[in-house]
């Protein structure tokens, strides 16, 4: 938990001058989440005691707090020993709050299929640079699935982009592309490829593994291009409607 008595070098930073109180002091309290390393599940100073190493006023702790926890980094744990507490976050919370910039601005899905062709060959480009092992083997064997079942064809496929992005190397590329899949499923929940394309998709999907466990760049970008825009034409073909859509707040 935060203490007040903590060596000079660990007391909580100077409030910016200029600054909204409570939105500063979200993001020093943020500031000693990261510098601390603090896992999820760790309840945080009491409000006393916040109220002390902070020196601000009790309306303004609660309000930042309250920041915290509408962007998901924190829960307000209930009972006698709760308090805030920090939480787990993830590429669908940033995608939540992607989306609310997302239709703010008008922002389609036709537009985010688009992103997504950009970023994703890219993605294995980077993948294959590093010649990432991490899908050989554990891919569906597209001889076996039962493709015909949507239940085992959505748990053979739904963790594939997700593999590749995270074989890229840089974390920034991987949550931006990982949450925009997320919104993409969200958007188009249910939409599985058609039964007699299936086959074909977890083939790719193994081509592409191994493109990249060889280290062919080229062929990955390639293969991860033709891929995507074949599931865009398929979308658009089958429900246009989606792409003028914009993308809802989640």
């Amino acid at each position: 938990m935060l203490s007040a008595q903590r060596p000079r070098a660990d007391a909580p930073r100077p409030i910016k001058r200029g600054a909204k109180v409570a939105e500063a002091l979200a993001q020093e309290i943020v500031h000693e989440i990261v510098s601390r390393k603090l896992p999820p599940g760790t309840l945080l100073s009491s409000e006393a005691q916040m109220l002390e190493d902070y020196g601000v006023g009790r309306g303004s702790l609660r309000e930042a707090l309250r920041i915290l926890e509408v962007h998901g980094l924190i829960t307000m744990k209930p009972g006698r020993n709760g308090g805030p507490m920090v939480i787990e976050v993830g590429s669908r919370d940033y995608g939540r709050m992607s989306t609310l910039f997302f239709h703010l601005g008008g922002m389609t899905f036709g537009q985010l299929v688009e992103a997504r062709l950009i970023l994703e060959p890219m993605m294995a480009r980077l993948a294959a640079e590093r010649r990432g092992q991490e899908l050989v083997g554990q891919l569906a064997d597209p001889d076996v699935t039962a493709v015909e079942d949507d239940t085992a064809y959505f748990d053979a496929t739904k963790d594939f982009h997700r593999g590749v992005a995270s074989m890229s190397g840089n974390p920034v590329l991987n949550l931006l592309c990982v949450s925009l899949e997320d919104i993409f499923r969200d958007q188009v929940n249910g939409f599985l490829s058609p039964s007699d394309e299936r086959k074909h998709v977890l083939e790719v999907h193994a081509a592409v593994a191994a493109a990249i466990a060889q280290g062919d760049a080229d062929a990955a970008e390639r293969l991860m291009r033709e891929h995507m825009q074949e599931y865009a034409d398929w979308v658009l073909q089958r429900h246009p409607q989606l792409m003028d859509q914009v993308i809802s707040w989640q």
